[in-house]
Protein backbone atom coordinates (compact mmCIF):
# COMPACT_ATOMS: atom_id res chain seq x y z
CA UNK A 1 0.00 0.00 0.00
CA UNK A 2 2.94 2.37 0.65
CA UNK A 3 4.54 1.42 -2.72
CA UNK A 4 7.96 1.10 -1.12
CA UNK A 5 10.10 -1.13 1.05
CA UNK A 6 9.60 -0.44 4.72
CA UNK A 7 11.05 -2.03 7.86
CA UNK A 8 8.87 -4.67 9.49
CA UNK A 9 7.28 -3.32 12.67
CA UNK A 10 5.21 -6.06 14.28
CA UNK A 11 2.04 -5.44 16.27
CA UNK A 12 2.97 -7.94 19.02
CA UNK A 13 6.54 -8.36 20.30
CA UNK A 14 8.44 -11.02 18.35
CA UNK A 15 5.27 -12.35 16.66
CA UNK A 16 4.10 -12.15 13.02
CA UNK A 17 0.50 -12.86 12.02
CA UNK A 18 0.35 -13.76 8.30
CA UNK A 19 -2.89 -14.35 6.36
CA UNK A 20 -2.67 -15.64 2.77
CA UNK A 21 -5.58 -16.12 0.40
CA UNK A 22 -5.55 -19.79 -0.54
CA UNK A 23 -7.13 -22.04 -3.13
CA UNK A 24 -10.68 -22.40 -4.38
CA UNK A 25 -10.84 -26.19 -4.35
CA UNK A 26 -12.59 -27.32 -7.53
CA UNK A 27 -9.58 -28.54 -9.54
CA UNK A 28 -5.92 -29.53 -9.22
CA UNK A 29 -3.36 -26.84 -8.32
CA UNK A 30 -1.48 -25.30 -11.26
CA UNK A 31 1.95 -23.68 -11.24
CA UNK A 32 0.44 -20.29 -10.33
CA UNK A 33 -0.99 -21.83 -7.15
CA UNK A 34 2.37 -23.49 -6.52
CA UNK A 35 3.99 -20.06 -6.63
CA UNK A 36 1.69 -18.83 -3.84
CA UNK A 37 2.48 -21.93 -1.75
CA UNK A 38 6.26 -21.75 -2.22
CA UNK A 39 6.54 -17.95 -1.92
CA UNK A 40 4.79 -17.71 1.43
CA UNK A 41 6.32 -20.94 2.75
CA UNK A 42 9.68 -19.25 2.13
CA UNK A 43 8.56 -16.01 3.82
CA UNK A 44 7.44 -17.98 6.88
CA UNK A 45 10.71 -19.96 7.01
CA UNK A 46 12.72 -16.74 6.74
CA UNK A 47 10.77 -15.00 9.51
CA UNK A 48 11.12 -18.02 11.82
CA UNK A 49 14.84 -18.18 11.04
CA UNK A 50 15.05 -14.53 12.11
CA UNK A 51 13.58 -15.53 15.47
CA UNK A 52 9.94 -14.52 15.04
CA UNK A 53 7.07 -16.67 16.20
CA UNK A 54 4.78 -16.86 13.14
CA UNK A 55 1.09 -17.73 12.92
CA UNK A 56 0.60 -18.63 9.26
CA UNK A 57 -3.04 -18.76 8.11
CA UNK A 58 -4.07 -19.77 4.58
CA UNK A 59 -7.78 -20.15 3.93
CA UNK A 60 -9.63 -22.69 1.81
CA UNK A 61 -12.60 -21.51 -0.29
CA UNK A 62 -14.88 -24.55 -0.28
CA UNK A 63 -18.09 -22.89 -1.50
CA UNK A 64 -18.49 -20.62 -4.54
CA UNK A 65 -20.01 -20.54 -8.04
CA UNK A 66 -17.17 -22.50 -9.69
CA UNK A 67 -17.35 -25.26 -7.07
CA UNK A 68 -21.13 -25.57 -7.47
CA UNK A 69 -20.81 -25.77 -11.28
CA UNK A 70 -18.00 -28.35 -11.16
CA UNK A 71 -19.88 -30.56 -8.66
CA UNK A 72 -22.89 -30.57 -11.01
CA UNK A 73 -20.66 -31.40 -14.01
CA UNK A 74 -19.03 -34.27 -12.10
CA UNK A 75 -22.29 -35.55 -10.66
CA UNK A 76 -20.96 -35.53 -7.09
CA UNK A 77 -21.70 -33.66 -3.90
CA UNK A 78 -19.90 -30.40 -3.13
CA UNK A 79 -18.47 -32.00 0.04
CA UNK A 80 -17.03 -34.92 -1.94
CA UNK A 81 -15.56 -32.67 -4.65
CA UNK A 82 -13.92 -30.23 -2.22
CA UNK A 83 -12.56 -33.02 0.03
CA UNK A 84 -10.93 -34.66 -3.01
CA UNK A 85 -9.21 -31.47 -4.15
CA UNK A 86 -8.16 -30.44 -0.63
CA UNK A 87 -6.36 -33.79 -0.34
CA UNK A 88 -4.76 -33.23 -3.76
CA UNK A 89 -3.65 -29.72 -2.72
CA UNK A 90 -1.95 -31.10 0.38
CA UNK A 91 -0.18 -33.76 -1.72
CA UNK A 92 1.12 -31.08 -4.12
CA UNK A 93 2.19 -28.89 -1.22
CA UNK A 94 4.19 -31.74 0.30
CA UNK A 95 5.81 -32.52 -3.06
CA UNK A 96 6.97 -28.88 -3.25
CA UNK A 97 8.55 -29.26 0.23
CA UNK A 98 6.16 -26.72 1.76
CA UNK A 99 5.16 -26.95 5.39
CA UNK A 100 1.45 -26.79 6.15
CA UNK A 101 0.05 -23.46 7.39
CA UNK A 102 -0.66 -23.33 11.12
CA UNK A 103 -4.36 -22.76 10.39
CA UNK A 104 -6.42 -23.59 7.29
CA UNK A 105 -9.91 -22.18 7.93
CA UNK A 106 -12.62 -23.30 5.51
CA UNK A 107 -15.30 -20.88 4.35
CA UNK A 108 -18.18 -23.26 5.13
CA UNK A 109 -17.06 -23.46 8.78
CA UNK A 110 -17.23 -19.66 9.30
CA UNK A 111 -20.58 -18.66 7.81
CA UNK A 112 -21.83 -17.50 11.24
CA UNK A 113 -18.87 -15.11 11.60
CA UNK A 114 -19.52 -13.80 8.09
CA UNK A 115 -23.18 -13.14 8.95
CA UNK A 116 -22.14 -11.26 12.10
CA UNK A 117 -19.76 -9.09 10.06
CA UNK A 118 -22.44 -8.41 7.42
CA UNK A 119 -24.83 -7.35 10.19
CA UNK A 120 -22.21 -4.91 11.54
CA UNK A 121 -21.73 -3.42 8.05
CA UNK A 122 -25.48 -2.93 7.62
CA UNK A 123 -25.72 -1.27 11.06
CA UNK A 124 -22.81 1.08 10.26
CA UNK A 125 -24.35 2.14 6.92
CA UNK A 126 -21.74 0.42 4.73
CA UNK A 127 -24.10 -2.31 3.45
CA UNK A 128 -27.76 -2.78 2.59
CA UNK A 129 -30.19 -5.66 2.08
CA UNK A 130 -31.81 -5.63 -1.36
CA UNK A 131 -35.41 -6.63 -2.08
CA UNK A 132 -34.26 -9.86 -3.82
CA UNK A 133 -32.59 -11.23 -0.65
CA UNK A 134 -29.03 -10.26 -1.60
CA UNK A 135 -26.92 -8.02 0.64
CA UNK A 136 -24.48 -5.57 -0.98
CA UNK A 137 -21.56 -3.46 0.22
CA UNK A 138 -22.08 0.22 -0.65
CA UNK A 139 -18.66 1.06 -2.12
CA UNK A 140 -19.19 4.84 -2.13
CA UNK A 141 -19.66 4.71 1.65
CA UNK A 142 -15.93 3.94 1.97
CA UNK A 143 -13.96 6.94 0.60
CA UNK A 144 -10.59 5.14 0.64
CA UNK A 145 -11.79 2.41 -1.75
CA UNK A 146 -9.12 1.86 -4.42
CA UNK A 147 -6.11 2.89 -2.31
CA UNK A 148 -4.43 -0.55 -2.41
CA UNK A 149 -4.79 -1.06 -6.17
CA UNK A 150 -4.31 2.59 -7.14
CA UNK A 151 -7.77 2.83 -8.75
CA UNK A 152 -10.17 5.72 -8.23
CA UNK A 153 -13.92 5.31 -7.77
CA UNK A 154 -14.54 7.55 -10.81
CA UNK A 155 -12.23 5.40 -12.95
CA UNK A 156 -13.98 2.22 -11.77
CA UNK A 157 -17.45 3.64 -12.42
CA UNK A 158 -16.85 3.85 -16.19
CA UNK A 159 -16.39 0.08 -16.46
CA UNK A 160 -18.97 -1.00 -13.87
CA UNK A 161 -22.23 -2.69 -14.78
CA UNK A 162 -25.17 -4.42 -13.15
CA UNK A 163 -25.73 -8.03 -14.18
CA UNK A 164 -29.18 -9.46 -14.84
CA UNK A 165 -30.84 -10.48 -11.58
CA UNK A 166 -28.79 -8.10 -9.43
CA UNK A 167 -30.57 -5.51 -7.31
CA UNK A 168 -27.75 -3.05 -6.58
CA UNK A 169 -28.13 0.64 -5.81
CA UNK A 170 -24.81 1.35 -7.56
CA UNK A 171 -22.92 -0.68 -10.21
CA UNK A 172 -19.76 -0.60 -8.03
CA UNK A 173 -21.44 -2.38 -5.10
CA UNK A 174 -20.50 -6.03 -4.50
CA UNK A 175 -22.35 -8.95 -2.92
CA UNK A 176 -21.80 -9.86 0.72
CA UNK A 177 -24.67 -12.37 0.80
CA UNK A 178 -26.37 -14.11 -2.14
CA UNK A 179 -29.98 -15.23 -1.95
CA UNK A 180 -30.46 -18.99 -2.37
CA UNK A 181 -31.03 -20.40 -5.85
CA UNK A 182 -32.76 -23.76 -6.46
CA UNK A 183 -30.41 -26.72 -5.97
CA UNK A 184 -27.62 -24.67 -4.36
CA UNK A 185 -26.38 -25.08 -0.79
CA UNK A 186 -27.71 -22.40 1.54
CA UNK A 187 -27.71 -21.24 5.14
CA UNK A 188 -30.44 -19.51 7.17
CA UNK A 189 -29.74 -15.81 7.76
CA UNK A 190 -31.52 -12.62 8.89
CA UNK A 191 -31.88 -11.79 5.15
CA UNK A 192 -33.29 -15.16 4.14
CA UNK A 193 -31.77 -18.43 2.94
CA UNK A 194 -28.55 -17.91 1.00
CA UNK A 195 -24.78 -18.17 0.99
CA UNK A 196 -21.88 -15.75 1.50
CA UNK A 197 -20.25 -13.80 -1.29
CA UNK A 198 -16.60 -14.61 -1.96
CA UNK A 199 -14.97 -11.47 -0.53
CA UNK A 200 -16.58 -11.53 2.93
CA UNK A 201 -15.01 -14.88 3.87
CA UNK A 202 -11.44 -13.58 4.21
CA UNK A 203 -12.45 -10.57 6.30
CA UNK A 204 -14.27 -12.88 8.71
CA UNK A 205 -11.69 -15.69 8.79
CA UNK A 206 -8.64 -13.44 9.22
CA UNK A 207 -10.33 -11.75 12.20
CA UNK A 208 -11.25 -15.12 13.71
CA UNK A 209 -7.70 -16.45 13.30
CA UNK A 210 -5.50 -13.39 13.91
CA UNK A 211 -7.71 -10.69 15.42
CA UNK A 212 -8.95 -7.36 14.13
CA UNK A 213 -5.43 -6.20 13.22
CA UNK A 214 -2.57 -8.36 11.98
CA UNK A 215 0.83 -7.93 10.39
CA UNK A 216 0.94 -9.24 6.81
CA UNK A 217 -1.70 -10.13 4.22
CA UNK A 218 -0.51 -12.04 1.16
CA UNK A 219 -1.79 -13.57 -2.05
CA UNK A 220 -1.43 -13.56 -5.81
CA UNK A 221 -1.26 -10.28 -7.73
CA UNK A 222 -4.62 -11.04 -9.36
CA UNK A 223 -6.30 -10.71 -5.95
CA UNK A 224 -5.17 -7.12 -5.34
CA UNK A 225 -8.31 -5.92 -7.11
CA UNK A 226 -11.10 -6.45 -6.43
CA UNK A 227 -10.71 -9.14 -3.73
CA UNK A 228 -8.22 -7.46 -1.39
CA UNK A 229 -9.66 -4.00 -2.03
CA UNK A 230 -13.06 -5.37 -0.98
CA UNK A 231 -11.59 -7.04 2.11
CA UNK A 232 -10.15 -3.69 3.26
CA UNK A 233 -13.50 -1.97 2.73
CA UNK A 234 -15.36 -4.70 4.65
CA UNK A 235 -12.96 -4.99 7.58
CA UNK A 236 -12.26 -1.30 8.05
CA UNK A 237 -15.93 -0.51 7.48
CA UNK A 238 -16.66 -2.74 10.49
CA UNK A 239 -14.04 -0.94 12.61
CA UNK A 240 -11.09 -3.32 12.11
CA UNK A 241 -7.62 -1.90 11.45
CA UNK A 242 -6.95 -5.01 9.29
CA UNK A 243 -3.58 -5.73 7.61
CA UNK A 244 -0.48 -3.64 8.34
CA UNK A 245 1.52 -4.85 5.30
CA UNK A 246 0.57 -6.36 1.93
CA UNK A 247 2.57 -8.79 -0.22
CA UNK A 248 1.47 -9.95 -3.69
CA UNK A 249 3.42 -12.51 -5.68
CA UNK A 250 3.62 -12.00 -9.44
CA UNK A 251 1.92 -14.04 -12.16
CA UNK A 252 3.23 -17.16 -13.80
CA UNK A 253 2.95 -16.38 -17.53
CA UNK A 254 2.60 -18.64 -20.57
CA UNK A 255 3.32 -17.04 -23.97
CA UNK A 256 2.87 -13.55 -22.46
CA UNK A 257 -0.48 -14.40 -20.88
CA UNK A 258 -1.28 -14.98 -17.21
CA UNK A 259 -1.50 -18.69 -16.41
CA UNK A 260 -5.10 -19.33 -15.37
CA UNK A 261 -7.82 -21.92 -15.52
CA UNK A 262 -10.14 -19.48 -17.32
CA UNK A 263 -7.65 -19.17 -20.22
CA UNK A 264 -7.00 -22.94 -20.18
CA UNK A 265 -3.24 -22.34 -20.48
CA UNK A 266 -2.11 -23.95 -17.24
CA UNK A 267 0.12 -26.83 -16.16
CA UNK A 268 -0.93 -28.61 -12.98
CA UNK A 269 1.69 -29.45 -10.39
CA UNK A 270 0.95 -33.17 -10.79
CA UNK A 271 1.47 -32.96 -14.57
CA UNK A 272 4.94 -31.52 -13.99
CA UNK A 273 6.09 -33.79 -11.13
CA UNK A 274 6.76 -36.86 -13.34
CA UNK A 275 9.18 -34.70 -15.37
CA UNK A 276 10.75 -32.57 -12.61
CA UNK A 277 11.18 -33.21 -8.91
CA UNK A 278 9.33 -31.01 -6.45
CA UNK A 279 12.66 -29.55 -5.37
CA UNK A 280 13.42 -28.47 -8.96
CA UNK A 281 9.97 -26.86 -9.29
CA UNK A 282 10.55 -25.08 -6.00
CA UNK A 283 13.94 -23.82 -7.19
CA UNK A 284 12.39 -22.63 -10.48
CA UNK A 285 9.72 -20.65 -8.58
CA UNK A 286 12.31 -19.09 -6.24
CA UNK A 287 14.70 -18.20 -9.09
CA UNK A 288 12.75 -14.94 -9.71
CA UNK A 289 11.90 -12.15 -7.30
CA UNK A 290 8.53 -13.00 -5.78
CA UNK A 291 6.79 -9.96 -7.33
CA UNK A 292 8.25 -10.48 -10.82
CA UNK A 293 6.46 -12.34 -13.64
CA UNK A 294 7.78 -15.88 -14.03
Amino acid sequence: MRRRKTPLEVLRPNHVGLYVCGMTVYDFCHLGHARVMVTFDTVVRYLRERGYEVTYVRNITDIDDKIIRRALECGESIQSLTARFIDAMHEDEAALLCRRPDLEPRATEHVGAMQTLIGELINSGHAYAAANGDVYYAVRSFPEYGRLSGKSIDELTSGARVDIGEDKRDPLDFALWKAAKPGEPSWASPWGEGRPGWHIECSAMSADALGCAFDIHGGGADLQFPHHENEIAQSQGAGCAFAHYWMHNGFVRINDEKMSKSLNNFFTVRELLPRYSGEVLRFFILSSHYRSPL
